[in-house]
């Protein structure tokens, strides 16, 4: 248990303060061993059902990170045929690209299948359950890195790119890609964020 109420009030701070940021460059702000140990000690903390540990996480920085965006890029100029629409889709994954790098999030398809064989009364549950450690996983990641510095978004261009990103950089077949989080150095602030009522989100019964 955390006794100290600065490091509490910290943790909630970084929780307030994560968004979504866009506009982001390749400066380095902290070594590349800070943002590996990020990595992790999110991928050996964070919680996963029936302590299944079934999260993949690809590191990807400088040139490796570009080189992502540019395969996402060339997927999607098969996929929209309109030049007009896909100068604005290379506007995105060229901004995403001007980042220091790009985290991928995967879950391990084997160990869900070997949970659903041994344990088959959960077998439905354990697809979601693995949904929910990974958006955990997503959720550590991108708070620790907003911590140092970093701005970061979650995108999601799977499953367009996962055979492509699995080829290029040899990565096992049952590893299924989730998200992916470009980040940089914050160069514009993200937009105003709005927030529904908490009366009507939670309910506290004593």
């Amino acid at each position: 248990m955390i006794t100290d109420a600065n490091v509490r009030d910290h943790f909630l701070t970084a929780v307030r303060q994560r968004r979504s940021f866009y506009g982001i460059n390749d400066e380095a702000i902290v070594p590349d061993e800070r943002i590996e140990e990020i990595i992790m000690e999110a991928v050996k903390h964070t919680p996963s059902s029936f302590n299944s540990q079934s999260a993949r996480v690809v590191l990807l920085l400088k040139k490796e990170h570009r080189k992502f965006w540019n395969i996402t890029a060339e997927t999607l100029r098969k996929v929209v045929a309109d030049p007009e629409q896909f100068k604005a889709t290379q506007d995105k994954m060229n901004a995403f690209a001007a980042g220091y790098g790009t985290v991928l999030f995967f879950e391990d398809q084997t160990v869900i299948e070997d949970l659903q064989r041994q344990f088959a009364s959960y077998k439905d549950n354990f697809p979601k359950w693995s949904a929910h450690s990974s958006g955990m996983h997503q959720f550590v990641v991108w708070t620790a890195l907003e911590t140092e510095g970093y701005g970061a978004s979650l995108q999601h261009y799977n499953p367009l790119v996962d055979e492509e990103v699995k080829r290029t950089w040899g990565l096992p077949d049952s590893w299924l890609l989730i998200a992916q989080m470009p980040f940089g150095k914050p160069v514009a602030q993200p937009g105003e964020k709005t927030y529904k009522p908490l009366d009507e989100r939670v309910k506290i019964f004593k």
